[in-house]
């Protein structure tokens, strides 16, 4: 397994190794214990979500207030998506900015995103599987949305994603200085001290 941290801090590319022979695939798609020894800190699981997305879907950008907020263990288990992890910690030097990982049932790439920053992806085909291993359980009182067209954010989709399709929460969903302005994003100080209490500095 190999882990790579992203252009956005305290968000990581997850490479595993595959082991085929003519009857599969065997791999591990989680190490807790990697994964906490290259972030420095407690990973707690306590939730575990699937999504079927048809291609086009846009999922996010969603994220929780800190604290708890919820970290997110993100991977497709069947088709494809594009998964962005996209930086609305106010303070931060990577606000604004975002990277992206695809993640499919070739490659089998997974994505961890730390609590306060923003989750999106868009399925780049039908039956996209998702599934996410995360830290709080959803409160929807506590949950947020950024528009993922907001321009001032800028995601890029790729031409395979056809046409966004949005829920209509999304749709309304603020652009990223709207919702800054609202008072509704975390910020980057907030967050290292969420970090700092699980055990060490992301």
């Amino acid at each position: 397994m190999q882990i790579r941290e992203l252009k956005i801090p305290d968000s990581y590319e997850i490479t595993p190794k595959q082991f085929g022979d003519d009857r599969g695939v065997f791999l591990e798609w989680f190490r807790g214990d990697r994964l906490e020894q290259e972030i420095g800190r407690r990973f707690p699981i306590v939730q575990s979500n699937t999504s079927v997305s048809k291609r086009g879907v846009v999922r996010g950008i969603h994220f929780a207030d800190i604290a708890p907020s919820q970290a997110k263990y993100v991977t497709a288990t069947h088709g494809a998506v594009l998964d962005f992890v996209i930086d609305i910690r106010v303070g931060s030097e990577t606000f604004g900015q975002w990277d992206a990982v695809r993640l499919d049932d070739v490659d089998r790439k997974a994505i961890f995103i730390s609590e306060g920053l923003g989750h999106c992806f868009v399925a780049l085909t039908d039956d996209a599987i998702v599934s996410y291993l995360v830290s709080a359980p959803f409160n929807a009182e506590r949950e947020h949305g950024i528009n993922p067209l907001d321009p001032a954010v800028g995601l890029e989709f790729p031409a395979e994603a056809g046409v966004p399709l949005l829920s209509p929460k999304d749709e309304v969903a603020p652009g990223l200085e709207e919702a800054a302005a609202a008072g509704l994003l975390p910020t980057w100080d907030e967050a290292k001290r969420f970090y700092a209490s699980l055990g060490g500095a992301a």
